[in-house]
């Protein structure tokens, strides 16, 4: 295959990724703007061809391509920020257990070559049994904390600055603000002890033969009930099927906290300040929603929920 050029490779990257990633920070412009250069490159250095049709993710490119061998990968370009600098050196640490193996990587670039993977658990019929399965990969990502891997508790420990200067602006009750504000204080006064994902939820589990295998990491040092959230406020759709949100988010809530063994008090607690966070990007003019949504205001309703859900649940005082 003779090897693509800038022009293109700019035919492998869709133009709705591209006008997104544009209209945003100046850095992830000039990054968009110099994509078709560094696919081009990847592709002719590491005797890649492309093989399907793209995939993107928030801030990132997928290309199934064949190797030189004929096997089927996946070259992943990530446009590298303060939350996802970790994604590479977690992969590596990782080594395949429990998530995609990583074949090759140019950490400089925020490039990965991976293992393809197959349907996400996303797609799994059963809620409960998929929320289960993502828990039961803790075991093999929560490892001790790794020095190579940023402290995901100085990055919350900033976002918390961020929602305490909103104050009562924060679109949000004032109790769960007030609850985030002194729970968050006291979950990140010590260092992350473990490496976490940072972005576990259904989508980022692929099917790995007769098992399922871990994607797209944020990469951190932090507390591992920190990582329960994310299963919450995705697949929502099985959560208002059930009739009672707050009972169904209860009900997932334990099947992970059991599951994986965690802290109860501290999952909750995480849960709160992770949802009065994103109350308060929200809260920051032309930021998108969360979770895949077009909808600002069903995005704030969403964690507000989530954390309204979290006072029914009751633990011991600690000894």
């Amino acid at each position: 295959m003779a090897a693509l050029t800038p022009g293109d490779a700019r035919g492998l990257i869709p133009a709705a990724f591209a006008a997104r990633m544009a209209s945003g920070m100046p850095a992830a412009a000039a990054w968009v703007e110099a994509l078709p250069g560094l696919v081009a490159d990847v592709l002719r250095r590491w005797h890649l061809e492309p093989d399907g049709d793209p995939l993107t993710g928030y801030t990132a490119l997928v290309l199934p391509v064949r190797d030189a061998d004929g096997v089927l990968r996946a070259v992943k370009f990530s446009f590298v920020e303060d939350d996802n600098v970790g994604e590479i050196p977690t992969m590596k640490l990782w080594g395949g257990r429990g998530a995609a193996e990583l074949v090759r990587a140019d950490p400089r670039r925020g490039v990965l070559l991976l293992e393809w993977l197959g349907e996400p658990l996303e797609e799994w019929w059963d809620a409960d049994e998929a929320t289960r399965a993502v828990a039961a990969l803790y075991r093999d990502l929560h490892r001790p904390a790794a020095p190579q891997l940023p402290d995901g508790h100085a990055l919350v420990r900033g976002w918390l600055r961020d929602l305490e200067r909103l104050g009562r602006r924060a679109p949000a009750p004032p109790r769960f603000v007030e609850w985030a504000l002194r729970a968050g204080r006291e979950l990140t006064a010590a260092p992350g002890s473990h490496v976490i994902h940072g972005d576990l939820h259904y989508l980022n589990v692929l099917r790995r033969g007769d098992g399922w295998a871990a994607i797209d990491p944020k990469g951190y040092n932090a507390d591992p009930c920190l990582e329960v959230v994310p299963l919450l406020w995705n697949r929502w759709e099985d959560l208002e099927a059930s009739g009672d949100v707050g009972e169904a988010i209860r009900d997932r809530f334990y099947a992970v906290v059991d599951t994986a063994g965690l802290d109860e008090r501290r999952a909750r607690d995480w849960v709160v300040v992770r949802c009065m966070i994103n109350v308060a990007w929200q809260a920051e003019p032309g930021a998108p929603a969360g979770a895949g949504l077009d909808s600002a205001q069903e995005w704030l309703t969403r964690n507000i929920t989530l954390a309204s859900a979290m006072q029914a649940i009751e633990v011991a005082d600690p000894l």
